[in-house]
């Protein structure tokens, strides 16, 4: 047996070496489309580790205050176990359409313009890059709060918030240029599960020992304002919980996995959906419990201490998000590594390596700048997402079962997809309504560079 787990250990090493030395031209597969990046490589294991630490990074220190303060018990845990189960649900069908008449698909987009046409290509190409883009910029933003943490734990007077973006964006530039792709995260994958586990341990213990204090033992658990404040706030709430499930990038990260690629993906959703749902959603539920509705917009604030519990948890976060925002940036830096990185060479040689330090440098560049300039961009984050997440995790893949497999299936099927996209098309009409309207309600506190 252990010769066996040599063998494999050796075949994969070759594997990977002969990735290295090969020309990019050479190493993507013949049923798909031209790319610069890795096809086929990983296990459903690895993307199901991916997807669960990804997916539980600082952002679910958020969530209690976006998800159940507006929503309170009673529509707050319905809407976290409907939201949670429908996305598996979209996920689950769109996994389903990686192969289409005998042809591979590595990008949503490319499925969207063969079935749909060039109009929807674009749309597609829109909704995903402005929230790939956006959540970068998300990211940035929450790894420059971690910091800014840390400094005001030790100093009275903490550098101004734009600093520690500036740090963030040159660090997570570094990580982007040493990883080019998915299937190189292997090994920084076992180091995101053990930096997860870590800061939510050590937060869960920190907050039971709150849960005991006098000072939260009289918890308010009522959603306050009036009562059409309310319905626009739960309307944001909605949104929250979609962007908290999803990715917009399914097809992607489907794109690097071994065969069998629809079986396999299935696999990896399922880990997401128990084990990573179960986190995040824990974490959240934990923090709303403990806090009620003054649970901060970031949980660890909320936290009477130990100090050093406070600045270990924003140390865990800051280097677990370096790791977890490779992933929802990875398509951006595919299209420009396949549009500007020279085919006839390798991945790793010179001309190629120079190329990929001045496409990331940009990237970063232009996201750290747009970050630290408009901190209050959380608000902007919330408009997009709430239609594009929606369109893309719900509406195009029951379009795109319907286009398939209209024809084929039971009229029951058939009614269902299509109440799947008129409903959901009211439904991202009305959150992105709602968070417009967010934004006018605090346009006035929106200050350029603010170190808020």
């Amino acid at each position: 047996m252990e010769a066996g787990i040599g063998s494999s250990r050796t075949s994969r090493t070759s594997r990977n070496s002969s990735l290295r030395s090969l020309s990019l031209r050479d190493q993507f597969p013949e049923d798909c489309p031209p790319t610069a990046h890795t096809i086929g490589h990983d296990s459903w294991q690895q993307a199901g580790v991916l997807l669960a630490t990804s997916f539980n990074c600082g952002w679910i220190f958020s969530f209690s205050n976006l998800l159940l303060v507006p929503l309170g018990w009673g529509w707050g845990i319905p809407t976290l176990v409907i939201v949670g189960a429908f996305s598996c649900y979209a996920n689950y069908v769109l996994a389903e359409f990686h192969y289409i008449g005998g042809h591979r698909f590595i990008r949503y987009r490319d499925i969207m313009g063969h079935l749909f046409g060039k109009g929807m290509y674009y749309l597609t190409w829109f909704l995903q890059f402005s929230t790939f883009i956006l959540t970068n910029m998300g990211f940035i933003l929450l790894g420059g709060r971690a910091l800014k943490e840390i400094n005001q734990a030790f100093s009275d007077t903490p550098l101004r918030l734009q600093y520690f973006i500036i740090i963030t964006g040159v660090i997570y530039f570094i990580f982007a240029y040493i990883i080019p792709n998915l299937s190189a995260m292997r090994m920084w994958l076992g180091v995101s599960m053990i930096l997860t586990f870590s800061f939510i341990g050590v937060f869960l213990a920190a907050l039971v020992i709150d849960g005991k204090t006098h000072k939260h033992t009289h918890r308010n658990y009522e959603v306050s304002g009036r009562q059409l404040h309310k319905v626009f706030n739960g309307l944001s709430a909605l949104s929250a919980a979609i962007a908290s499930n999803n990715s917009g990038m399914l097809p992607e990260i489907q794109s690097t996995l071994q065969e069998p690629v629809v079986k396999n993906m299935r696999r990896a959703l399922y880990v997401q959906f128990t084990v990573g749902i179960m986190f995040y959603y824990g974490v959240s539920v934990a923090g709303y419990l403990v806090y009620g509705s003054e649970v901060s917009e970031y949980l660890p604030n909320n936290l009477s201490g130990p100090k050093w519990a406070v600045v270990f948890i924003n140390a865990a976060v800051f280097l677990q998000n370096v790791i977890s925002q490779h992933m929802f940036v990875q398509p951006v830096h595919e299209a420009l590594d396949t549009r500007f990185l020279n085919f006839q060479e390798s991945l790793y040689s010179k001309g190629n390596l120079i190329r990929r330090l001045f496409l990331r440098a940009s990237l970063f560049t232009v996201n750290s700048f747009v970050t630290a300039a408009i901190p209050f961009m959380g608000d902007f984050i919330n408009l997009l997402g709430s239609f594009t997440l929606v369109a893309l995790t719900f509406i195009f893949p029951s379009m795109i079962f319907l286009k398939i497999k209209g024809n084929t299936v039971k009229v029951g099927e058939k009614a269902w997809h299509c109440a799947i996209i008129i409903v959901l098309s009211i439904i991202a009409v009305v959150t992105t309504a709602s968070a417009f309207r967010l934004i006018v309600d605090n346009i006035a506190d929106y200050r350029i560079f603010s170190n808020e």
